[in-house]
């Protein structure tokens, strides 16, 4: 599949909202989810820090031949408690090039009722897009975390 970047340079996408609008979208979080992590075989779990931003943290929960299961992440503590605000459930399709929001969980947006799955599947991947080019721009890039393996033991 031919990608025409041209549209997305321009801030706008020809078919939104559309079933391939929605491929589009799965292919241009690929490409952003591969900047960040160009390698989802060097761990199990990563984490990405940079300086005055939030953690960035992303695990592996299934790896087939194919495809790969991630959630990506950050990490709070409230009253004593972890919470992962936002927590996406990504499916990353290696030979397609594409990747799709599985679950999307998030305390403060609720609940997504939405008639049209299209529409659904269509809000949920255009956050991944926007909070991809959000950690981009803050210059999150995932190293494996070895040295927190290495001192639990």
């Amino acid at each position: 599949m031919l990608l025409d970047l041209a549209p997305v340079r321009k801030g706008r996408s020809a078919n939104a909202r559309s079933f391939a609008g929605l491929m589009e979208l799965y292919e241009h979080n690929y490409m952003r989810l591969r900047n960040i992590a160009p390698d989802l075989n060097v761990a199990d779990e990563m984490i990405s820090s940079v300086p005055e931003h939030q953690d960035l943290f992303l695990s592996i929960t299934e790896r087939c031949r194919y495809t790969t299961m991630l959630r990506m992440t950050y990490q709070f503590e409230e009253e004593g408690q972890l919470l992962f605000e936002p927590d996406l459930h990504l499916k990353v399709y290696h030979d397609a090039r594409v990747v799709e929001v599985q679950q999307f969980h998030s305390r403060t947006r609720g609940p997504l009722y939405i008639a049209s799955m299209i529409e659904q599947k269509w809000l949920m991947n255009r956050f991944l897009y926007k909070w991809l080019g959000y950690c981009l721009h803050q210059g999150h890039y995932f190293h494996p975390m070895r040295h927190l393996k290495a001192s639990n033991n």
